[in-house]
């Protein structure tokens, strides 16, 4: 029978001092066993000074030894170290040290040895469990002290960048960490643009973020700050930056996998962190250039598009059915809202919605993306998420913030049955109402792996048959209108898509 290989910690170091050596040996195979590290010592002067030169949570002495007693052990180790936890052993009760020694010297724990160790173990585990609880203690503390520290700094009068980079600064011992950035709206600007600071493997130029971040990473920054709380990762965190009005105005990313209790600190520090922001904001305190904040815009703008652009064109390329929908929905989509008399503006929302409105498919496994057979409930719960994946991926840079109910709602009804909030009416945004026609006209349209395209005339019908209750009459109506011109639409598809 093979023996069970116990692992050994080494969070918590344990030094036994005691003159005798069976003692030791005995007291090291039941730490062993325990999964604690530990050293034995039998001379208390070298133990002395061996703490002196290491470190150890936890030192268990013999009380009666030679070339002196454990209390004298203790009274110079006190001299040098008041954290260190100590239990003191004896084999004779009557010769224990006085409760007034005991005490004198911080002595947390006094147990007599006998033939077995269940004692001293329940022992040694609360002594463990109050090292650990003084560590986060001291964690706190140290990190408190370190916030009020760095606050000071971050709200200084100075340049907008100055101070992101004073934030990351302040952020990165509170959890050693090395790699973060800081992602924030240009309160200034208006115009959706965004400001960015990073350090580590990000101390990048803005332009070039984009290009490092997954599809995953981008939704879980949409997700951290659509809900405004909090976001744990495997391998980092996401703290959204809200204003006073609990209006989001950023976030901040920071890579560790190894957070612990730091995530309370860091809680503390980014409400600050947000507060020093929006004060610099409010005092129009932004040094950089207007001409390169602009060009820097642009650029960002141009190389997510990009990057988004090719994550749909990667679901577009996984399903010959589906290719080139998302360009024929967007098509059909403006061609509404021109019905409708919309102005330029929600006709570009229309066309950037109808390009990205599928876009959280990304994250939807093959299996079920590509399924000829029905779906079953759990896998068509999760096609159903998509309208939500693609919204955060959106979400993560505030540039289509009006696009993202656009792809969010495309999948509701009127009736309330769709998905992902069963919104009814005119609960649904209009935009979003008008998409959600152009995306079953071409669905209906276009040859599935479950089914043959329908013709013209049985997409009408379909339409009839569900307009009030799956779609807006309003826009069914308007199809049809658009639709007396389908030949002449074909024509301009193609020549814009071939």
């Amino acid at each position: 029978m093979r023996k069970r290989i116990i692992e050994v910690s080494t969070d918590y170091k344990i030094l036994i001092v005691d003159d005798e050596e069976g003692i030791i040996n005995s007291m090291k195979v039941m730490l062993t066993r325990s999964g604690y590290f530990c050293m034995g010592i039998s001379n208390p002067l070298e133990a002395i000074e061996t703490l002196k030169k290491e470190h150890f949570d936890m030192l268990i002495l013999d009380y009666i030894m030679s070339p002196i007693h454990g209390d004298e052990v203790v009274a110079k180790i006190r001299e040098f170290n008041k954290d260190i936890y100590i239990l003191l052993l004896t084999g004779h009760k009557d010769l224990a040290p006085p409760l007034e020694t005991i005490k004198a010297l911080d002595i947390q724990g006094y147990c007599e040895k006998g033939d077995k160790f269940d004692q001293l173990l329940l022992l040694i585990e609360s002594g463990i469990k109050s090292i650990s609880q003084m560590r986060t203690i001291r964690q706190f503390k140290d990190g408190l002290n370190r916030i009020l520290q760095a606050v000071p700094k971050i709200y200084q009068l100075q340049p907008i960048g100055v101070i992101l980079e004073e934030i990351l600064q302040g952020l990165m011992p509170l959890v050693n960490s090395k790699d973060a950035f800081i992602l924030v709206d240009d309160c200034n600007s208006g115009e959706g643009k965004i400001i960015f600071k990073g350090v580590g493997e990000y101390d990048i130029k803005a332009e070039s973020l984009v290009t490092m971040l997954s599809p995953e990473l981008m939704e879980n920054i949409g997700r951290a700050r659509d809900s405004k709380k909090v976001l744990l990762l495997d391998h980092g965190i996401i703290l959204p930056l809200t204003n006073e009005q609990n209006k989001s105005i950023g976030v901040i990313y920071i890579e560790s996998s190894n957070l612990g209790d730091g995530i309370k600190l860091l809680e503390i520090y980014s409400t600050q962190a947000a507060s020093s922001i929006n004060n610099a904001f409010l005092h129009s305190l932004i040094n950089m250039k207007k001409e390169e904040l602009d060009r820097t815009y642009q650029e960002l703008r141009k190389r997510y598009i990009d990057t988004i652009e090719a994550l749909r064109l990667t679901v577009d390329a996984k399903d010959i059915y589906t290719r080139g929908h998302s360009d024929r929905v967007a098509y059909y989509a403006v061609k509404l809202g021109e019905a409708f008399g919309l102005p330029e503006d929600q006709l570009e929302l229309l066309k950037v919605g109808g390009i990205f409105h599928d876009i959280g498919k990304i994250g939807t496994a093959d299996d079920i993306l590509f399924k000829t057979d029905k779906l079953s409930y759990d896998e068509y719960e999760e096609i159903k998420k998509h309208p939500l994946k693609g919204a955060y991926i959106l979400s993560a840079i505030s540039m289509f913030k009006d696009v993202v109910p656009l792809v969010k709602y495309h999948h509701e009804r009127i009736d309330g049955k769709g998905y992902p909030e069963g919104l009814k009416g005119d609960e649904i945004p209009f935009l979003a109402r008008i998409l959600t026609v152009a995306d079953a006209f071409d669905a209906m349209m276009s040859d599935r792996k479950y089914r043959s395209k329908l013709s013209l005339e049985e997409t009408k019908e379909q339409f009839r048959l569900y307009s009030g209750t799956q779609f807006d009459p309003q826009v069914v109506e308007k199809l049809f209108e658009i639709l007396e011109n389908y030949d002449l639409m074909l024509e301009e598809l193609s020549k814009t898509f071939t």
